[in-house]
């Protein structure tokens, strides 16, 4: 930033040492470095205050020209009816259209274990979507446990 080299910071140091001595050096280094930390803080505070101002001006000028366009684009293409004016409008002269009632869904039965949405019953051609497994038979073994699972205890 300064564009002092290594060179010169050595000479600096030894000069410091020199004059200010040894016993003083570590107060003055300190007193240097809080000096340093101050004007730290405030150039960055300054160039966040900079910052700020600069994303405020682009965003009023992305307004502006969100804005603009917005204007173009309602002049290219006005509405037809605006929706303030509707209620003024006379309304369309359709034939009104009737729909037909539906037919009360049968009840189901009081003794059925799932209950069901009033209206759905399902279609016996569609197949599960899973087969139950078959019951083992009379007199099987369980399968013997897996060479990873825990072992029993006795």
């Amino acid at each position: 930033m300064f564009d002092i080299g290594y060179s010169e910071l050595l000479l600096i140091a030894i000069v410091a040492l020199v004059v200010i001595g040894p016993k003083d050096l570590p107060r003055v280094m300190r007193t240097v470095g809080q000096w340093v930390g101050r004007a730290r803080g405030m150039a960055r505070h300054f160039r966040s205050g900079i910052d700020t101002m600069m994303r405020e001006a682009e965003l009023e000028e992305m307004e502006k020209k969100w804005k603009e366009e917005n204007e173009r684009i309602m002049r290219d293409h006005p509405l037809a009816a605006p929706f303030a004016s509707d209620a003024s409008l006379p309304p369309p002269e359709e034939a009104p259209v009737e729909v037909p009632p539906h037919p009360a869904a049968p009840a189901p039965p009081a003794d059925e274990a799932s209950p069901q949405l009033p209206g759905f019953e399902a279609d016996p051609a569609w197949p599960l979507p899973f087969e139950e497994p078959a019951p083992p038979p009379e007199g099987a073994e369980p399968p013997a446990p897996k060479p990873d699972s825990p072992r029993e205890l006795p």
